[in-house]
């Protein structure tokens, strides 16, 4: 800025230099003009310095040197010292008044040099229309008067205390601005490190509005997110080890019992221990088909098939688990017509027969099924509503949760391992459908599936 700005003063002053001696040359020129009209000739002229001078001074009224006007009577114009013509060129006269010469009409030499006449550039003098004579300016660069140079000395020192001042200014406000903005980026980049090391409950204090503040809420929830996922990551172990550990204490138990003979071997402690077997083999198996569908590596054969027939053949082969236990399946379809979905026939045969088994083993013995189905918009509903025992509203959200058991009702039942509706959750998923548990109005649970319709 302060190159710029004394470039732009230099031009301008320059500018204005050339214009103020375009006007001295142009008053200069009436002056000549005036003088010739009342002497009708320039040979009075031609002998007085004096009246050239003053025509000169008319012409620029800053010339204002009595010094240099005497020393310019006593001495003649071709003796002049170069001394005082240096002095003059530096103090007295403007460049103009040093750059000018007078011609009469025949282009003769009134005040001037002769070896100066080729470089003129000749500016003529009128009289009723007529050339009297000629005004003569040599080239040259418009140059300044010392108190025009000083003015720019003194404006350029100004420019350099400003400059100075200036960025001592844009320093401060940078080191201001590099601490405002430094203080919660040094906070954050504190807190990532802190995350990065496993403390997954560090947050940032939310105190301002702007970007950096909400960087800071996005981190908090990422931290809280984090959090959230290795504590359920602890959970996952702490239940995968429970589940493994009763079956094999039991197995454990009773190996040990035959063993020391306290136990005989027989059919009875075979079947036994073929049903502890099976029930880790349960288990290793819905632990294998619900890592499969967290990573979407779960397989599924989609084709368009009709969902209320397969649900009707599933429930046909847990009917006797209803019997058993004297619960009635109530079924209830709204359909005006056959409908298909996009499927896997295998995958949501799983689904329906794990919904139906969850009936079958958590409904209380003389209780109620209610399956009703129904068309909304382009989508297929299906609920599955049982009796008694219910689920606390408390708890509904985290049924889809792995190994959730609700103590008051599910864990009298012992072949459950809590996986049965997470599994269900991801088949519905992979589907493009939704799932969901409410309260049912036979005092039970209500699962609603929802599935788009075949285009």
């Amino acid at each position: 800025m302060y190159l710029f700005m004394r470039w732009s003063l230099h031009q301008g002053f320059s500018d204005f230099i050339e214009t103020r001696q375009k006007e001295g040359v142009y008053h200069l020129v009436e002056g000549l003009s005036d003088y010739y009209a009342s002497q009708q000739n320039w040979s009075k002229l031609s002998g007085d310095k004096q009246k050239w001078i003053d025509l000169l001074l008319q012409s620029n009224p800053r010339l204002r040197s009595p010094a240099w006007i005497k020393q310019a009577l006593e001495e003649p114009k071709s003796d002049w010292p170069p001394a005082i013509v240096q002095e003059s060129e530096k103090r007295l006269f403007p460049p103009l008044e040093l750059r000018v010469m007078l011609l009469d009409g025949e282009k003769k030499i009134i005040f001037g040099r002769e070896e100066s006449l080729p470089q003129l550039t000749l500016l003529p003098i009128l009289y009723q229309e007529q050339i009297v004579g000629y005004l003569g300016l040599l080239p040259g660069k418009a140059v300044s008067h010392v108190s025009e140079t000083q003015f720019l000395e003194r404006q350029s020192e100004s420019f350099i205390w400003i400059a100075l001042l200036m960025i001592g200014l844009s320093a401060g406000l940078a080191l201001l601005l590099a601490y405002i903005l430094g203080r919660p980026i040094k906070l954050i980049t504190s807190a990532a490190k802190a995350l990065a090391v496993g403390r997954y409950d560090m947050r940032l204090p939310l105190d301002s509005g702007d970007e950096l503040g909400q960087l800071a809420r996005d981190f908090n929830d990422m931290a809280a997110a984090l959090q959230h996922s290795e504590q359920a990551r602890r959970r996952w172990v702490a239940d995968i080890s429970h589940e493994f550990r009763t079956p094999l204490a039991v197995l454990r138990g009773e190996l040990e019992a035959l063993q020391d003979g306290i136990r005989p071997l027989n059919a009875a402690a075979i079947d036994s221990l073929f049903a502890d077997v099976m029930r880790l083999n349960r288990l290793t198996e819905d632990l294998y088909l619900l890592s499969l569908s967290d990573e979407g590596a779960l397989s599924y054969r989609k084709t368009h098939v009709d969902p209320i027939e397969l649900l009707k053949d599933d429930l046909d082969a847990i009917q006797p688990d209803f019997q058993n236990k004297n619960i009635q399946v109530l079924w209830k379809e709204n359909l005006a017509h056959p409908v298909s979905i996009y499927a896997d026939p295998d995958r949501l045969s799983q689904l329906y027969r794990n919904l139906l088994k969850n009936s079958a083993n958590y409904t209380d013995r003389n209780g109620q099924l209610a399956i009703t189905i129904s068309l909304e918009k382009d989508n297929l509903q299906l609920n599955f509503s049982d009796s008694a025992p219910g689920v606390p509203e408390s708890e509904i959200p985290k049924l889809f949760d792995r190994f959730y058991r609700q103590d008051s009702s599910f864990n009298h039942h012992p072949g459950g391992a809590g996986l049965g509706l997470a599994i269900c959750s991801n088949i519905v998923k992979a589907h493009n459908g939704s799932i969901q548990a409410l309260p049912s109005a036979l005092k039970g649970l209500t699962i609603h599936l929802e599935f788009p319709l075949s285009v």
